[in-house]
């Protein structure tokens, strides 16, 4: 497959800058892989495509606000990205300044957060000593950090209330486990109400952990596609979940992840049509053709041209409906990314 198979004209216009007013009033594009055939509902609609006994897997990651402006000892300004703990108060960080940085100098993020730079990252970025070991240093960042937003979405600095209002819906609200640089972010559409209803209807639902990181932001520049090279993320399968989905498997009920971080963690632990529970890093990289082990059908938002999340949907459906599928949503305005609305690929 040649990167330029997965490319497509998006108007920026139909680039989500906000979310739906209400997170279960995203639109949902149902599209059929049996009988080929799409259809445009509303999100809140999702149990009525769902049957008593499927398994629903959500990736129950939590964002952390590691986005923070400081100063230099020179007065100029800093943007940085935290993107991993390294080691216990070490970070790899992204950095924007105008000048020149220096190993050893200090930032002042503010009164109580500070950081001295150790060197460049051996793969990318910067490596940041804040001597601040977690969880105290996530509660800094909870109170002082901003939500690390991909660069499609625009925030004028300053902007108070977007911040406060991204602080709450660029997190799903089951969001639990610390760790990941950008929201799970077909989980956003979901409600506690809604899943309620889910489980009212004989649906269980059960969670994964992966912890998204710099990879998604990463774009793929070989025009092989398989030349590329994921970012590895650190995930986690529970016993119980591992059991559910075991289960399910054996008897032949549907297993739906949400979100292609649900659906790569299960993919990751299968070994046939089992997983086992575990816990460690997976860079593994999903695309036509490949061979699902668990996923039966998935939930996901509409993707960015190029990128590995469309060419993991276009293994699981056919390319060519897929990209039919998207032409359509673009007819249709469909809003596309983080902030958008939704696709279930049945």
């Amino acid at each position: 497959m040649k990167l330029s198979d997965f490319d497509f004209c998006l108007p920026p216009e139909l680039i989500a800058q906000e979310p739906a007013e209400r997170r279960e009033d995203s639109r949902l594009m149902v599209l059929n892989r049996e009988n080929r055939t799409i259809d445009h509902l509303k999100f809140h609609q999702v149990p009525d495509l769902m049957h008593a006994g499927d398994l629903l897997v959500l990736n129950n990651t939590r964002v952390v606000p590691s986005r923070l402006f400081g100063k230099r000892h020179t007065g100029g300004r800093v943007e940085a990205l935290l993107v991993e703990e390294i080691e216990t108060g070490i970070w790899q960080a992204l950095l924007k300044s105008r000048g020149r940085l220096e190993d050893g100098e200090a930032i002042e993020f503010t009164d109580e957060l500070q950081a001295r730079l150790l060197g460049k990252h051996p793969a990318e970025g910067w490596l940041l000593d804040f001597k601040i070991p977690a969880p105290a240093f996530l509660s800094m960042l909870e109170k002082h950090g901003l939500m690390p937003l991909p660069p499609y979405i625009k925030r004028e600095k300053g902007s108070d209330a977007r911040n406060q209002m991204d602080m709450e819906r660029y997190q799903t609200v089951f969001a639990r486990e610390s760790g990941a640089i950008a929201a799970p972010t077909a989980g956003l559409h979901f409600t506690d109400k809604l899943i309620e209803n889910l489980k009212a209807r004989g649906v269980l639902v059960e969670y994964v952990t992966l912890h998204v990181g710099l990879g998604t932001f990463k774009p793929v520049t070989a025009e092989d596609v398989q030349d590329h090279v994921m970012h590895p993320e650190e995930y986690f399968l529970s016993e119980a979940t591992a059991k559910a989905v075991n289960d399910a498997k054996a008897e032949g009920r549907r297993v739906i992840p949400v979100g292609t971080t649900s659906l790569r963690t299960l993919e990751s632990c299968a070994a046939g049509q089992r997983v086992s529970a575990g816990q460690g890093d997976t860079n593994l990289f999903i695309y036509p053709p490949y061979d699902f082990q668990i996923a039966d059908a998935m939930i996901t938002n509409f993707h960015l041209p190029k990128s590995t999340l469309m060419m993991l949907i276009s293994a699981l459906a056919d390319r060519a409906l897929v990209l039919d599928a998207y032409r359509i949503a673009i007819e249709e305005k469909y809003r596309f990314f983080s902030y958008g609305d939704a696709m279930f690929i049945l």
